[in-house]
């Protein structure tokens, strides 16, 4: 007798796929009778995940992974244009994920299809095939509020937002959002990947269900504005499951228990400040040398995870691109981390007492879960997006301003915020909050709760036999 199958579909990006792998975790603990298959594809110029890393991240037998063949692309790619990367490689691998798909249902009846928002060209594929298709989309209720109201922005907008300074995005259930907190793909009207944005956007009204990595209490007001279909207006709004905090255990396992560990075991509680930047995050010597600054003349506890800049002529060994005497001025209080640090680990350690954050929503997540207020410093994507939502909506961090002139944080800022979130009436507010938001975390994922009652509805809807109607239908 065949099995039944889902079929998960990450765009390229550790963040991504980890992500999804967990999502497929949660699946098979609730309906062991699945089988899970991940299909991965990887960018030309990218590290693939290695198999040690893809079966740590797997806590079940069922999962399986299957890897798309090397596709040519036919230009390259600046950090900028990431989306254009994604968007331009899901579409070229269509024909593969096509065979794919084909060879899984030789031996399984493939329920459903889940995609990345970056995937949406595997429509195209679905479609045909006449599989059920479900977006995962792993930001947050916020950053989704503006995805499916975007065709209305683009018709209210008239011209370009990049050239609209000063404008006010009004979008339902959120507060008023700058329009230069917009993803820069969405910036500019005139280039393509804006408009890969607008067809995902007008996508999602038609596939057949939206799985979200958030919880009700957490961002309730996007929540009830997206289901009361406010964001999607003459258009269908399809099924929300909400089943966060869906959160993975890092995209890397150590032999053995970091270092920065054992030296957070020495360190009062909640008293160190926590600097990460997600797995792509890094700064320029002269941005290094502000926070340097900062934390030495903040007199703060620190853990600080640094990428060393890019692009880079000097001695490779971070000490050169830090204020000469910082490490040894500052190794009585503070711990400076090559690269990666367990995350959700430090992240969860009682002397961690604030997070400094580029606002990458699973490191929101974490945060969110372990009870640490934020500042929230965003780098790329949505991230200035999520800035608002936290500060102004969710109210669980504090903002980090930039110059208007080079995009740089100064010393003096960083450290002012710093002192603001660790000692003042305003900072104790922001830690109240976010403790409320961690009880409320682990409240949802009980058994009767929201994200647990939502995963059971999402299980119920991917095990029906007969598909309502094709997902790409222009009806």
């Amino acid at each position: 007798m065949e099995n039944d199958s889902i079929v998960l579909y990450p765009s390229q990006g550790r963040g991504h796929l980890f992500v999804t792998i967990e999502l497929g975790n949660r699946l098979l603990a609730q309906y062991p009778s699945f089988s899970i298959h991940i299909i991965i594809s990887t960018a030309p110029s990218q590290v693939p995940v290695s198999a040690t890393e893809l079966s740590a991240a797997v806590t079940g037998p069922s999962i399986s992974f299957h890897h798309l063949p090397p596709t040519s692309l036919s230009k390259t790619y600046t950090p900028q244009q990431a989306p254009d990367l994604s968007y331009d490689l899901a579409e070229l691998s269509n024909p593969k994920l096509h065979e794919s798909l084909l060879k899984i249902s030789e031996t399984s009846v493939v329920k459903a299809l889940i995609i990345d928002f970056f995937n949406t060209s595997a429509f195209q594929v679905s479609s045909q095939l006449e599989i059920p298709t479900y977006f995962f989309f792993t930001s947050g209720a916020g950053a989704l509020a503006v995805f499916l109201y975007f065709p209305t922005i683009h018709e209210h907008a008239r011209k370009s937002l990049k050239d609209l300074d000063g404008y006010q995005i009004e979008v339902p259930g959120l507060p008023p959002v700058p329009s230069i907190a917009m993803p820069v793909a969405m910036l500019d009207r005139t280039t393509e990947v804006y408009h890969c944005f607008m067809k995902t956007a007008l996508q999602f009204t038609k596939c057949d269900g939206i799985i979200l990595n958030s919880f009700e209490l957490l961002e309730k007001r996007m929540i009830d504005s997206i289901l009361n279909r406010d964001c999607t207006p003459g258009m269908k709004t399809p099924p929300l499951y909400c089943i966060g905090p869906v959160i993975t255990n890092g995209d890397s396992v150590p032999p053995r228990r970091h270092e920065c560990l054992t030296w957070l075991d020495s360190q009062p509680s909640r008293s160190v400040v926590f600097l990460c930047f997600g797995s792509t995050g890094v700064f320029s010597s002269k941005q290094l040398n502000e926070i340097a600054v900062a934390l030495e003349t903040s007199n703060v506890r620190f853990l600080w995870v640094v990428r060393k800049p890019p692009q880079s002529d000097q001695d490779p060994t971070l000490k050169s691109f830090l204020p000469h005497g910082f490490v040894s001025r500052t190794n009585d209080r503070g711990v400076i981390v090559d690269n990666w640090a367990p995350q959700v680990e430090v992240l969860s350690h009682d002397s961690v007492g604030a997070f400094v954050t580029h606002c990458g929503w699973n490191s929101i997540l974490e945060a969110v879960r372990a009870g640490v207020p934020m500042l929230a410093w965003p780098l790329y994507a949505e991230q200035k997006l999520n800035r608002v939502f936290l500060v102004e909506e969710m109210k669980v961090a504090l903002w980090v301003a930039e110059s208007d002139k080079d995009g740089l944080v100064s010393a003096s800022e960083l450290e002012k915020r710093l002192t603001e979130l660790l000692d003042s009436e305003k900072g104790r507010e922001v830690r109240k909050r976010v403790e409320i938001m961690r009880d409320g975390a682990i409240a949802a994922m009980r058994e009767g709760e929201s994200s647990t009652v939502a995963l059971k509805k999402l299980i119920l809807s991917l095990k029906q036999e007969h598909r309502r109607e094709l997902c790409c239908d222009s009806k």
